[in-house]
């Protein structure tokens, strides 16, 4: 790893990092996207620790990589990654990709809003950027066929007792339930949250098969999102991946909290929501805009609304005596 010389941009969306691989990374091949994730676990990885893992990044840092498409209306593609892995989709980071592809020139500038096609490994998403004055701010984007998978599951936490969840889509897969059926509240230390979300996603994951309708790679448990009580005002607080915390809204966890809301009738099409981050009180304003299927389920296409800022540029690189050169975590 001498030789590495990767050059980012730092950005954060609802104080969710970014960190976008500008410059540095080898050929990532694959006829698909979902190949070229393959590709990257398979090959890969130790660049993924590299640049997620202390002491260039931290326990909850996350990234992304730029890819070629393999869709024909696509304008770009990127690949995402955590402290375990390469998700299938990641909300926040489409919002500051919106920004970054269109002040980079990736698409044509266009006032008063730039359209870009972003290929994931969940599909196409399409983003909209507000341009005005040769500069860009929000981004909205539209989500994947999203859906409900069930409601009101019951599941045996040790520790915890019979839990109700429920388990929804939105990119990747989600169970949900109220932060007090675990006895806790957002002033609760982080924590307890952690180890509350790691007891419940190990037994959904042992209980509950998870199946997409049409991939097998995006067929598992993401993460675990507490909620208020379902009633409003709404908050998301997501622990994904390794018990990797959240620090926006999450924006894959609020499109499956949407299309969870409109499987219960709670809001309706064209009805917005203002979903919180209690932690940061970051926001994002979700809306449930279209009726679709995805296999043999009703799903809904849901438009996530956000804010993404720059917080800088870097350049990382691996000295040949430097022991821990290849990363580390502690949690």
């Amino acid at each position: 790893m001498e030789n590495i010389v990767i050059n980012t941009v730092e950005m954060h969306t609802g104080g969710e990092p970014l960190r976008i691989i500008k410059s540095g990374y080898p050929e990532i091949v694959g006829k698909t996207i979902l190949d070229k994730r393959k590709f990257v676990k398979d090959n890969l990885d130790a660049l993924r620790k590299f640049l997620i893992y202390e002491p260039r990044g931290h326990y909850d840092m996350y990234g992304a990589v730029q890819v070629v498409p393999d869709i024909a209306n696509a304008d770009v593609a990127f690949l995402f990654m955590h402290n375990e892995g390469y998700s299938t989709m990641c909300g926040h980071a489409i919002v500051a990709l919106g920004r970054y592809c269109v002040d980079n020139k990736l698409v044509p500038y266009k006032e008063p809003e730039t359209e870009i096609n972003i290929q994931c490994p969940c599909g196409l998403v399409k983003a909209f950027v507000n341009c005005a004055n040769g500069l860009t701010s929000s981004v909205r984007f539209r989500s994947v066929p999203s859906f409900t998978v069930k409601s009101d599951i019951e599941v045996s936490v040790p520790a915890y007792g019979t839990l109700k969840v429920d388990l929804a889509y939105g990119g990747a897969f989600y169970a949900f339930l109220p932060l007090n059926d675990v006895g806790l509240n957002e002033n609760s230390p982080i924590e307890q949250i952690k180890s509350a979300a790691s007891a419940i996603a190990s037994v959904v994951k042992g209980q509950e098969a998870i199946v997409h309708p049409e991939s097998a790679d995006l067929s598992y448990l993401y993460g675990v999102i507490f909620t208020d009580d379902m009633t409003g005002p709404y908050f998301n607080l997501t622990v994904f991946a390794d018990a990797q915390v959240d620090r926006s809204p999450c924006g894959s966890g609020s499109t499956a909290r949407v299309a969870l809301l409109y499987h219960k009738k709670l809001i309706g099409l064209g009805e917005s929501v203002e979903i919180k981050n209690p932690l940061t009180n970051s926001s994002f304003k979700a809306t449930a805009v279209e009726e679709t299927h995805c296999g043999e389920y009703r799903a809904v296409r849901v438009e996530i609304c956000g804010n993404a800022n720059y917080t800088g540029t870097a350049t990382f690189t691996a000295e040949a005596q430097d022991g821990l050169k290849e990363g580390f975590l502690i949690a």
